[in-house]
């Protein structure tokens, strides 16, 4: 992170610094700040987190807060999260097409932290956290890097979906 900052300095410009704010941002409500004073509660396994900086296409600037989920165990229960394969979609494409079908697509941002987490892990916030920097934070969204985190997200997203199409009668 220190040398991404750098090369704002060192270049004139807020490139990363706007990027590392705006992630900073989206996942600020996956963690559970604690009070300075507050203890962890038992149970709860400490894991850094770490910052991924990408350079996209279009030269935009992009950050990622990524969990540490090397440093967490195996989950005993399932974590694979089918995808769907490139040939799915082509046909997909190719029915629509056959059809005169319109197709809608979507981009859910900071998708996984729409899902609860899985693990009971914990962090210490870093310094891009303002504020919080210092702070200890309970991990309550599937963050990504977390070894559960597209299953939990995979889940979630089945359960809106059919709770959607299929609603149960109140």
């Amino acid at each position: 992170m220190r040398r991404a900052l750098q090369i704002d300095d060192e270049t004139g410009t807020t490139h990363w610094r706007e990027a590392l704010k705006r992630e900073t941002r989206t996942v600020l409500p996956a963690f559970k700040i604690l009070k300075k004073d507050e203890k962890v509660p038992p149970g709860y396994k400490y894991i850094e987190l770490l910052t991924i900086f990408d350079i996209k296409m279009d030269l935009t600037r992009k950050a990622r807060i990524c969990a540490r989920g090397d440093q967490t165990d195996t989950p005993t229960s399932v974590t694979y999260a089918s995808v769907v394969t490139r040939e799915s979609i082509r046909i997909g494409f190719v029915l629509a097409s056959l059809n005169d079908l319109e197709v809608l697509t979507a981009d859910v941002a900071g998708a996984y932290l729409n899902a609860p987490c899985a693990e009971k892990v914990y962090t210490i916030l870093g310094e891009e956290f303002g504020n919080y920097a210092g702070r200890k934070a309970i991990i309550i969204l599937a963050l990504y890097g977390l070894k559960p985190a597209g299953y939990s997200w995979r889940t979630f997203c089945a359960r809106i979906l059919r709770e959607e199409l299929h609603p149960v009668p109140s």
